[in-house]
């Protein structure tokens, strides 16, 4: 499951660099989450660091993009670990 962005994004710059994916970017008028590259920080941490940042409570599932937690995990392996495959 890749997490999404709400509209109500208020654009505070929290996000964006606390994604060790870095799926994180600023769109056309708020923050965008890359779904290709979000693991909901599986492979870095228990918990997405974007929502527990988020001051605005705005960063939820992407119901686009469901994904398992084995899923996940290797969409980690294939970003960060490519070269050893």
């Amino acid at each position: 499951m890749a997490l999404l962005i709400k509209d109500n994004c208020i654009n505070c710059d929290m996000c964006e660099p606390e994604c060790p994916n870095e799926a994180i970017t600023y769109g056309a008028v708020i923050y965008e989450i890359d779904p290709e590259l979000c693991t909901e920080c599986v492979g870095h941490y228990e918990k997405p660091t974007c929502e527990k940042v988020c001051p605005i409570d705005c960063i939820i599932i992407d119901p686009k993009h469901v994904e398992t937690n084995e899923e996940l995990l290797d969409k980690y392996v294939l970003i960060h670990h490519s070269d050893k495959i």
